[in-house]
């Protein structure tokens, strides 16, 4: 599958390598391609429309405070495709970040995966027993089939979250963030969590 990675700081970089040992042809985006192609050996570096058109499936992973840049940067180009978001707002709000997204690309298929625990957390634990709990919250079945398989790829455990309103509890200050489940207490956990979903 082709991918295109969307920012590729610290989590977006760490993905992008891991889609590309997975067997995936990958492309990742950067504001100073020269030097991000040293660090991405074997890996396309692109502008942001160029990796948004390249991919199936794109994993969303800018600041949030570029995020409607990185939006508005790829109009005409996302359309029917999966986009895997895995941002985190700055601040709380009643409405996820998830939802803002959904808001500015409503052509696009919108899932939230990966932005739970730190990178480390997820070099430590990647293929290793008992799997480590990806939540995925989306109300979209293409999106939802696309991001757990990607998710099993990488070597962790997909667990449906809820629709795009659930992202709140993976998001900033919400009872999953920074949380490291082991798959079999995913379910418990989620239960607990969406107690204080409003």
């Amino acid at each position: 599958m082709r991918i295109g990675v969307i920012g590729a700081g610290q989590l977006g970089g760490t993905l992008a390598r891991w889609c590309a040992e997975s067997g995936h042809d990958v492309a990742v985006t950067s504001r100073h391609p020269e030097r991000l192609r040293a660090e991405m050996d074997g890996m396309r570096v692109m502008s942001v429309p160029q990796a948004a058109a390249f991919g199936d499936v794109l994993i969303f992973s800018p600041n949030w405070s570029s995020a409607h840049e990185a939006i508005d940067l790829t109009r005409g180009v996302i359309a029917d495709k999966v986009m895997i978001d895995a941002t985190n707002p700055d601040v709380p709000d009643d409405i996820s970040g998830l939802e803002h997204l959904m808001d500015w690309a409503p052509e696009a298929h919108w899932a939230k995966a990966f932005n739970t625990v730190s990178t480390d957390v997820l070099s430590r634990r990647r293929g290793h027993d008992p799997l480590l709990t990806e939540y995925v919250c989306t109300d979209d079945r293409v999106a939802r089939e696309a991001t757990s398989m990607i998710i099993r790829d990488l070597g962790f455990a997909p667990v449906y979250a809820g629709g795009a309103h659930a992202a709140l509890l993976t998001e900033t200050g919400g009872p999953l963030r920074m949380r490291e489940v082991d798959v079999k207490d995913a379910t418990d956990v989620l239960a607990e969590a969406l107690t204080v979903l409003h």
